[in-house]
């Protein structure tokens, strides 16, 4: 998927995985800061919010409340690829969604 066909929250996941594959961000690592990576890509910090949750997901990065984001010990020792990654963060969103529309139906039957 090029760069243009990906959701803005998907190139921040996507250059994380390319930098830890590199060997550019290694385990214990930090991250900029959600306001500077927010910066960095032009795009809003709930935008970044996203990619964060799901890289932590991936059990790519670990947060920690005031102090940031940190690239896990495993991360690049991950043996998924980049299609069970993809696929979990699929599932995760068909989960949210399912959640989402089971409280609006909740909504209309009171």
């Amino acid at each position: 998927m090029s760069n243009e066909a990906m959701q803005p929250y998907q190139r921040i996941v996507q250059d994380v995985r390319d930098k830890i594959r590199s060997g550019r961000l290694s385990a214990g690592e930090k991250l900029p800061s959600t306001r500077e990576l927010s910066e960095e890509y032009g795009i809003a910090p709930g935008t970044v919010q996203r990619a964060l949750a799901e890289l932590r997901s991936a059990g790519l990065i670990y947060s920690h409340q005031g102090r940031g984001s940190f690239i896990t010990e495993t991360a690049s020792e991950t043996s998924e690829d980049s299609t069970a990654l993809a696929l979990r963060a699929l599932e995760e969103q068909v989960a949210e969604l399912a959640a989402r529309l089971e409280r609006i139906e909740k909504g209309r039957d009171d």
